[in-house]
C-alpha cells in the first residue's frame, strides 16, 4: 500500500502529524495520503500520562478546541508542591519556582481521551487510521538505507515462529516518508538510530519509569483541579522520583508515582515503592473511602535538550517520545510531542508538494533547532544531570537555581550543559554493596499486589504467539544477573513479568518470562545491567487497555 506518508504511533504526536498535513492539504486545495498505524486495539489503548496538559501546540493545531469538544475537562486551579518525610510534610511555595513550572492555564484530562478525539479529527480530515496494527519491521531500500516503509499487521504465527490456521503475512506500507511515533524506547526507533547512528554526537538517552493509577473517590473529598507533586519519602536521597496526584473530572483522581532509572540498588521495586508510598497521611487523606479503577506503568524518556537525536533520516523522522522531548522538571511531553509531530509534518507537506521522496528532511531538524520546544527543553537542561549527580536535596536546589537563571538570562547556566555520561542499565550497582529492601505487605485497599493489579490494567496477549521479550543469552539472567546483581528483572519490572523459580529445596533457579502479563513499559530494555532483554513488538491488538488514563 502506498502511501505519501506513514505515521508509527497513533498518540499525540503521530496524529498531530498527520492532522497538520491534511490541514496543509485542505488549505491548498491540494491532496495527499496518510496513513496511522496504532498496535493498541483502540486507539488511546496504550496512551499513559499524569496528565496535565499544556494546550500550547493545541492551540496552535486546532484553536478553537474547546468549541469542538476536546476532552480537556478540568482546568487547574491548585498548584501544590510537597518535599515528604517518613510522616510529616513541608510545602515549598509556588513562587520559589519559575514561572514556567506553575500549572495555571493547563488542564488536568485523560491523555488517553484527548487521544482518541484527535483521532476523530484525524479521520474527518480523511487521515486512514489503523488500529490493532503493530509495525514490526522496517522496509529499507538497501543500497541507500532509505526507509522504504514498514511491515504491519502480521498475525498468526505461534510461539515456535510456525504460520497457524490464522496466519496473516502483514501488508508493506510505503511512504515517501515514514514518521516514527512510537513513544518510549520503541523496537523500530531503535533500529533506525542505529542503523544511521542518530545518538552519535547526543548524550545517551535517560529514563523513569512512571506507574498511574486511576481513583474514584467520595464528592466530599474531590476538589476538581488541584495538582500536588512531591519528592522525597519513600525514596532516599540518592535515588530520584517524584509523585502526581491530580484531581479531575467525575470524581477522579490520578496518582502516581515517578522512579529515574538511574538508580543503583539493585533490590528497588518501583512498584512496592509506589505502593508504599500511597501510606503516606498528604497521599492517603485523597484516596481513603474510595475505589481503585485501573493501573498501569509506561517508561519516560528524561534525557532532555543534550539526549535529543538526530531527528531526520533518509525516508523519515522521529517525532515525539520516539525522540525524546519530555521536560522533566515540569513532568510534561505531551504538548512537545504534538509540536514536534506538526513540525515534522509542515517538512514532508512541503517536499511532497516539491515532488521530492525519501531524501533528508533537514527542515525539520532546522524548524525543531528554532522552535519553543527545543528552547524550552534547554532552559531546564541540567535539572537532571544535578539530580544524578548530587542526589534529591542538593542537587533539586542547584537545579531550582540553574533553571532561575536560564529563564532570566535567557539560556544562561554556570554549569553549561552537562552531560548524563553513562546509561541507567550501566547505574545498577552490585549486589554486594546494597542491602536488599523489605517492603510491606498490601492491605488491599491504599496498596495492591502486583498481579491484581495487572489484572485491572485489561493486559491481555494471544498466548501462542512468540514471546516478544527476548533474550539475547538465555543463560545470562542466572549466571550473570542473579550472582552479580540479585537479579533485578523480578523487582523493577511493574507487572511480575520475570521471575526467578527454584526447586523444593530452594536450588536449582531457573528464569520465567511471564510475557501475556507485559504492559508494554519497557522498563527490562531499558534497565537489565546486562541489556540482555529486547522488547519487540507484540502481535497488534495485544497489551494493556487503559481507559480514561
Amino acid at each position: 500500500m502506498e502511501y505519501d506518508v506513514v505515521i508509527v504511533g497513533g498518540g499525540p504526536a503521530g496524529l498531530s502529524a498527520a492532522i497538520r498535513l491534511k490541514q496543509r492539504a485542505e488549505k491548498d486545495g491540494k491532496d495527499i495520503t496518510v496513513a496511522v498505524l496504532e498496535k493498541s486495539a483502540e486507539i488511546g489503548g496504550h496512551i499513559l500520562s499524569g496528565a496535565v496538559i499544556d494546550p500550547r501546540a493545541l492551540n496552535e493545531l486546532f484553536p478553537d478546541w474547546k468549541e469542538r469538544g476536546a476532552p480537556l475537562e478540568t482546568p487547574v486551579t491548585r498548584d501544590k508542591f510537597l518535599i515528604l518525610g517518613p510522616q510529616g510534610q513541608a510545602s515549598l511555595p509556588m513562587f520559589a519556582m519559575p514561572p514556567f513550572m506553575h500549572n495555571h492555564g493547563c488542564y488536568i484530562a485523560s491523555l488517553g481521551n484527548v487521544t482518541r478525539w484527535l483521532a476523530e479529527q484525524a479521520e474527518a480530515l480523511g487521515v486512514e487510521v489503523y488500529p490493532g496494527m503493530a509495525a514490526s519491521h522496517v522496509v529499507w531500500e538497501e543500497d541507500t538505507g532509505r526507509v522504504k516503509g514498514v511491515v504491519a499487521g502480521v498475525f498468526g504465527i505461534d510461539r515456535e515462529g510456525r504460520p497457524t490456521g490464522d496466519f496473516q503475512p502483514g501488508i508493506e506500507l510505503h511512504g515517501k516518508y515514514v514518521f516514527i511515533a512510537e513513544g518510549v524506547r520503541g523496537s523500530l526507533a531503535k533500529t533506525v538510530m542505529a542503523r544511521h547512528n542518530l545518538c552519535d554526537g547526543a548524550e545517551p538517552q535517560k529514563y523513569g519509569i512512571g506507574i498511574k493509577e486511576l481513583w474514584q473517590i467520595p464528592a466530599d473529598k474531590h476538589h476538581p483541579g488541584l495538582v500536588q507533586h512531591t519528592t522525597g519519602w519513600p525514596l532516599d536521597d540518592k535515588t530520584g522520583g517524584g509523585s502526581f496526584l491530580y484531581h479531575f473530572g467525575d470524581r477522579y483522581v490520578a496518582v502516581g508515582y515517578v522512579v529515574h532509572l538511574n538508580y543503583a540498588n539493585p533490590f528497588l521495586s518501583p512498584f512496592d515503592e509506589f505502593q508504599r508510598f500511597k501510606h503516606h497521611p498528604a497521599i492517603a487523606e485523597h484516596l481513603e473511602g474510595g475505589t481503585r479503577i485501573s493501573y498501569g506503568a509506561r517508561a519516560i524518556t528524561e534525557g532532555g535538550y543534550q539526549s535529543v537525536p538526530k531527528l531526520a533520516f533518509p525516508g523519515g523522522a522521529l517525532i515525539g517520545c520516539s525522540a525524546g522531548f519530555v521536560n522533566v522538571p515540569r513532568i510534561k511531553g505531551s504538548h512537545n510531542a504534538m509540536k514536534t509531530g506538526m513540525l515534522a509534518a509542515d517538512a514532508a507537506y512541503d517536499a511532497v508538494i516539491a515532488g521530492r521522496s525519501g531524501d533528508v528532511l533537514t527542515e525539520y531538524q532546522t524548524a525543531y533547532d528554532a522552535s519553543w520546544v527545543c528552547k524550552e527543553l534547554r532552559i531546564v537542561r541540567n535539572a537532571k544531570p544535578l539530580l544524578g549527580r548530587f542526589g534529591t536535596v542538593m542537587g533539586g536546589a542547584l537545579g531550582m537555581f540553574d533553571m532561575w537563571l536560564n529563564h532570566l538570562t535567557g539560556g544562561l547556566s554556570l554549569f553549561g550543559t552537562m552531560k548524563h555520561n553513562k546509561t541507567d542499565a550501566a547505574s545498577t550497582g552490585l549486589a554486594r554493596d546494597h542491602k536488599a529492601i523489605a517492603y510491606p505487605k498490601p492491605d488491599g485497599k491504599l496498596s495492591f499486589d502486583k498481579l491484581s493489579s495487572v489484572f485491572i490494567s485489561n493486559t491481555n496477549h494471544a498466548e501462542d504467539q512468540p514471546a516478544h521479550l527476548k533474550l539475547l543469552d538465555p543463560s545470562v539472567p542466572i549466571n550473570v544477573n542473579l550472582p552479580k546483581y540479585g537479579e533485578p528483572a523480578r523487582l523493577y519490572c511493574p507487572a511480575g513479568v520475570y521471575e526467578v523459580l527454584t526447586d523444593e529445596k530452594g536450588q536449582n533457579p531457573r528464569f520465567q518470562i511471564n510475557a501475556q502479563n507485559c504492559v508494554h513499559c519497557k522498563t527490562c530494555d531499558i534497565k537489565d545491567p546486562s541489556q540482555n532483554i529486547v522488547w519487540t513488538t507484540p502481535e497488534g491488538g495485544g497489551g494493556p487497555n487503559y481507559p480514561n488514563m
